[in-house]
């Protein structure tokens, strides 16, 4: 639901430690057949120098929030509603040429191919080095290269090495620690990941995640995962935040949204999640499909598929609520029992 000019200064004075705030965000996809609402009125908050996951099924709208957020939306998506304040600027007003700056200096991002982001016909230090002066002309080349030098051994890789190397000489697992040095290049307050292991085998994934772990706690550098794989969260991130059907369901501290998760979404989720400890037969699928976001959702964008729907979740769309100290959750039932 929109939120008016009161809610949204009370809320931001009482959460002044969010590095973003999203208000009444959409985003949509203009088709040939339609339009699709990859983003439907969203409002969250992301805490400054804390780790976030953004958590849901395939489709339920995280790149395209992330990419939002990021002024990265693809044709045909186009952000129709809403602000994004980055430290009290509303980045979607921003004319392209403050939108360039922004991007890398303020906030960056690795998306989940390395190998798609990085020249193949560019050395690394050659890369570094053009995306370094796009954003500081008079920079000395030797002061870059001593920048990516730093970046390079903090993601544990022999620097000397990657510099003169081109992309195709290096593993998968290594052009994806290239691709987090290089977000990190210009200092960015905030660094979105968008799956970023999902091409990667168990190992190299727990490995990077290992990385960038350090980098926060080294840093306090805020972070946003954005992920299908629940079991990460629950490793590495402060908050969680789930999304399904371009809306947020839930959002809280990861030990409470783990321990007493309130809607039945979060909680299926979880349940789904493969245990090392537990037996494989515990664990439960979510039952249904995701839904169709090219048609109008009367209601909850959930209740085809959640057990504990009745005659108002299809009539009325859930108000998001607070629960707890930092606990959001936009469900009629939330935190009745799921059967």
């Amino acid at each position: 639901m929109p939120m008016d000019n009161n809610a949204l200064a009370q809320t931001q004075s009482e959460e002044p430690d969010s590095i973003v705030q999203i208000r009444d965000l959409c985003v949509d996809f203009f088709l040939p057949n339609g339009v699709l609402r990859a983003v439907n009125h969203v409002n969250l908050d992301l805490p400054a120098g804390k780790i976030t996951g953004l958590v849901g099924e395939s489709g339920s709208g995280k790149t395209t929030l992330t990419s939002a957020v990021l002024r990265t939306v693809s044709n045909p998506g186009k952000i129709t509603n809403g602000e994004i304040l980055f430290e009290g600027k509303d980045i979607v007003s921003l004319p392209e040429k403050e939108v360039r700056q922004y991007k890398w200096r303020d906030a960056s991002m690795v998306f989940q191919a390395a190998q798609n982001s990085l020249n193949p016909s560019m050395t690394i230090q050659e890369q570094f080095i053009e995306t370094y002066l796009a954003h500081k002309k008079d920079t000395p080349t030797k002061q870059i290269i001593a920048q990516a030098d730093k970046l390079l051994r903090a993601v544990r890789l022999d620097s000397e090495r990657i510099l003169k190397s081109y992309p195709h000489e290096m593993s998968g697992g290594m052009k994806q620690r290239v691709m987090i040095a290089f977000a990190q290049l210009l200092e960015p307050k905030i660094l979105f990941l968008d799956e970023p292991t999902t091409a990667l085998d168990v190992i190299t994934q727990d490995y990077i995640f290992q990385i960038l772990d350090a980098l926060h706690e080294a840093k306090q550098m805020t972070m946003v995962l954005s992920t299908h794989d629940i079991a990460v969260v629950a490793n590495i991130c402060d908050y969680m935040a789930v999304m399904y059907g371009g809306k947020i369901m839930e959002m809280g501290d990861i030990y409470e949204m783990f321990e007493q998760p309130k809607h039945p979404y979060t909680r299926m989720l979880i349940n789904a999640v493969p245990s090392l400890i537990g037996e494989m037969k515990e664990r439960t699928a979510i039952p249904g499909t995701p839904p169709d976001l090219m048609k109008e959702i009367k209601g909850c964008v959930f209740a085809d598929r959640c057990p504990l729907c009745y005659e108002k979740c299809r009539q009325c769309e859930p108000e998001t609520r607070t629960v707890s100290k930092g606990h959001t959750v936009a469900c009629h039932r939330a935190g009745k029992e799921v059967r």
